[in-house]
């Protein structure tokens, strides 16, 4: 359109027709720049130190193998460690058993000396005797007290009580239950080794448990 023509048209009221924006164009990004790092990633962990700054070993690294010193002792304590507890195991198993055939021998010589006790509840002369580290005592009559020093008779602990048996008896529940055996008397013994024997040998109350 020439100059003329133009000028005409804009005289009429025709307006230019707008130039075309022009956009600004992307910036493309430079491949020879790096962008921003993620975090994490790329960059070197800092070092971990323990105590005086030196640098700790990583969770990888491998420690130092135990010398044969170490092995043969730690072998050593565990052997040991294992026999004791195999000598607790059998103590208290030897422990069991022991318990066990006491109760059987006690419940045996229970049935055993159903009704041959001796004692007479009219018997006034107390036959005092060690037993079980303490001074104990019978109470028998004349007669009674003559054969049990003779060695006739003998004394065996039940439940707590005492009481009074012939020989034959006595050698029987020994077999059965030794511990129950309170007093068996050796005919000949001295004074000195059964003093107790002499009826007039008499003993404090307070003596007596």
């Amino acid at each position: 359109m020439s100059d003329s023509l133009r000028d005409q048209l804009l005289g009429l009221g025709f307006k230019p027709a707008p130039k075309p924006e022009r956009k600004p164009e992307a910036r493309k990004p430079d491949a020879r720049r790096p962008g921003p790092r993620p975090p994490g990633k790329g960059a070197a962990p800092a070092p971990r130190t323990g105590p005086g700054g030196k640098p700790r070993p990583s969770q990888g690294q491998s420690r130092k193998p135990r010398s044969q010193e170490e092995i043969d002792l730690a072998k050593a304590y565990a052997i040991r460690a294992q026999r004791e507890k195999d000598e607790r195991i059998e103590a208290e198993r030897v422990k069991q058993e022991e318990a066990r055939l006491r109760r059987e021998a006690k419940a045996k010589l229970e049935a055993f000396l159903k009704d041959k006790a001796l004692n007479d509840a009219e018997a006034d002369i107390a036959r005092h005797f060690p037993y079980g580290g303490k001074i104990k005592r019978i109470y028998v009559n004349a007669e009674q007290l003559k054969a049990l020093n003779a060695g006739e008779l003998g004394v065996v602990q039940q439940k707590g009580r005492y009481l009074l048996v012939t020989s034959d008896v006595l050698a029987e529940a020994e077999t059965i239950f030794a511990a129950a055996v309170a007093l068996k008397v050796d005919p000949n013994a001295t004074a000195e080794e059964d003093p107790y024997a002499d009826p007039k040998y008499q003993v404090p109350d307070d003596l007596v448990w």
